[in-house]
């Protein structure tokens, strides 16, 4: 079948190119350049990898075109001082400073480096930064960040100003206002970001934000509690009912004790209950009755415990809210009511010191000489009813009160420097032997005595005690966990003390032999105060000791005292002898 003839084209005027394609020859061209740049910036890489770029600043150190090492030893020897020196810090022009080792600053300048050098060739702009320059480098820091917030922390106290509060106070009987005023505290948040992006680059020193802190008492509660409360305190006297009587308080007495004081945020007006309530007894000095202290009395002997009685006072805080209330308005008048005062020393306190048997007595004989007598009489009878608590000191002066003629005491014999003489309140000695021996077999401790310097038979050796007054005296302490009731008195020819208590104590004792004895002799005196003495008893030396034992069977106390006794000499009064005259005063 013959060709089916087509139309005519318009290519068909068009001759037939039949040359060789020049794509290949092209693109051979193109991968010759490719690999000519390829391998031109792979050799430039590598050969600008160990270079820092030209410019490179850090922290102001300049390193560009170092090599990496180079670079790494001149930051470090650089920036030394600025980055473990103290880092200056500044807030509200108040200046201070921080360890940056102690917050946990650190810069490392070999990562500081490392992040300029090295050849990426996956990173073309590395390149860049070795042909075009850089400029300043961020340094590369770590931060601790538990130990910068407590190195900002410690700033704390010396980079703050504490607020002021609005306040009120009261001069010459009118109130006025006192400002308020903000402070101020460093943003620890704030403060930590800021010293970790700029503690090594920023200028010193390094400026820390900043937090407002407002006063708990603003302005405005200040002026507002004084148009409420203040200005009207000293307007006016304010009268004060008590059990139906009234005292007057003037507006000076109101102002001198009145204060705005700052309660939960709120100025509130205070009243000191305490001064008050001293106005107003000394206006009604009859209002008030004492209280009644529990005490001891003797009965037949033995111990009467006396019920203390309640009095009665104002209560200072009840009188400041009353006061405060009626000095803040109009009605002037604060109502109070007297309110009991239980005495110091209470029933129940007295009950609870255990006086409940003798657990100590002893008795000495008296002399035929009545003066010495009427003294030791008057003497036990100031110690009858003393109590001594537990953990207190006796001593016996305090406890005998004033010796003096206006006290119940006459002159009887004492030894002064040695001789035998009168003196007030001669024979005190005996009461002080007899109240020793007493607290000496309690099995108190003994904190103080004074043996006389001759013995008396009527004394038993090496355990009694003189006395003289402000310069001698027997004291004990009663260790006891009970309290101790003194008993004195004077009969069948004795002088007697008993101690009323507890029984706590075991005490065994034992005096030793006589030792050194020395018999009396003569001697002569030629003193104007000179009394004639016969010869008596010899002197010598004696040791006592105590054992006490504690009720769990545990000794308390292992003592021994050793006295030594001169001579009682037959005195002449005549020609003075050559023997030197002791220098003592004590009571016989």
């Amino acid at each position: 079948m013959p060709p089916t003839p087509r139309n005519p084209s318009p290519l068909d005027d068009f001759e037939s190119d039949d040359r060789p394609s020049r794509a290949p020859r092209v693109l051979a061209v193109l991968g010759v350049v490719v690999l000519l740049l390829v391998g031109g910036y792979v050799a430039a890489s590598f050969a600008f990898g160990d270079k820092v770029p030209r410019g490179a600043t850090v922290a102001g150190v300049p390193i560009g075109g170092l090599a990496r090492d180079d670079a790494v030893a001149r930051l470090e020897e650089d920036l030394e001082d600025a980055s473990t020196g103290p880092v200056e810090v500044v807030a509200h022009d108040v200046q201070a400073a921080i360890d940056p080792a102690k917050a946990g600053l650190r810069f490392d300048a070999e990562a500081t480096v490392d992040g300029l050098v090295g050849t990426d060739l996956l990173e073309p702009a590395r390149l860049w930064r070795q042909v075009a320059g850089v400029g300043a480098v961020t340094p590369s820091t770590s931060v601790d960040e538990d130990a910068l917030a407590a190195a900002i922390e410690e700033l704390g106290g010396s980079l703050s100003a504490e607020p002021v509060d609005a306040g009120i106070v009261f001069v010459d009987q009118s109130a006025s206002t006192t400002k308020a005023e903000d402070g101020w505290t460093v943003d620890a948040d704030a403060a930590a970001r800021a010293l970790s992006d700029q503690w090594l680059t920023a200028a010193r020193p390094v400026e820390l934000p900043t937090t407002t802190v407002e006063p708990a008492i603003t302005q405005a509660e200040a002026d507002e509690a004084y148009d409420r409360v203040a200005k009207h305190v000293g307007s006016a006297p304010v009268s004060v009912e008590v059990e139906d009587r009234v005292a007057v308080l003037d507006p000076a007495t109101v102002v001198a004790n009145a204060a705005m004081v700052p309660v939960d945020g709120a100025l509130q007006l205070q009243m000191n209950g305490e001064k008050l309530a001293d106005e107003v007894v000394d206006q009604l000095p009859d209002l008030l009755t004492a209280a009644e202290d529990a005490h001891f009395t003797f009965e037949d002997g033995k111990p009467t415990l006396v019920e203390g009685e309640a009095g009665t006072k104002i209560d200072p805080a009840a009188l400041a809210t009353a006061v405060a209330r009626a000095a803040s308005g109009s009605d002037r008048t604060a109502t109070v009511e007297l309110v009991p005062t239980d005495p110091e020393d209470t029933t129940k306190a007295m009950e609870e010191l255990g006086i409940t048997e003798v657990v100590s007595e002893f008795k000495t004989p008296l002399t035929s000489e009545q003066r010495r007598t009427t003294n030791i009489r008057q003497g036990l009878k100031n110690l009858t009813g003393v109590l001594v608590r537990p953990g207190e000191d006796f001593s016996l002066t305090e406890s005998l009160g004033p010796i003096d003629a206006q006290h119940g005491f006459v002159q009887a014999g004492v030894i002064v420097n040695g001789e035998h003489q009168d003196g007030i309140g001669g024979g005190l000695s005996q009461v002080s032997t007899t109240t020793f021996n007493a607290a000496f077999f309690a099995g108190f401790e003994i904190l103080e005595h004074q043996p006389h310097s001759e013995w008396f038979q009527r004394y038993p050796e090496g355990r009694e005690a003189t006395m003289y007054l402000g310069s001698i005296d027997m004291r004990f302490k009663n260790d006891s966990p009970y309290g101790a009731l003194i008993r004195g008195w004077v009969s069948g020819g004795y002088a007697h003390v008993q101690i009323w208590s507890t029984k706590h104590f075991d005490v065994a004792t034992t005096t030793g032999p006589r030792s050194n004895v020395v018999s009396p002799r003569t001697v002569y005196s030629q003193s104007p105060t000179c009394v004639p003495q016969a010869a008596g008893n010899p002197g010598f030396r004696v040791t006592v000791n105590r054992t006490v034992t504690a009720p769990d069977g545990e000794v308390k106390e292992k003592n021994s005292w050793t006295t030594t006794y001169r001579p009682q000499n037959r005195v002449v009064c005549g020609k003075a002898p050559s023997a030197e005259k002791d220098e003592e005063k004590e009571s016989d």
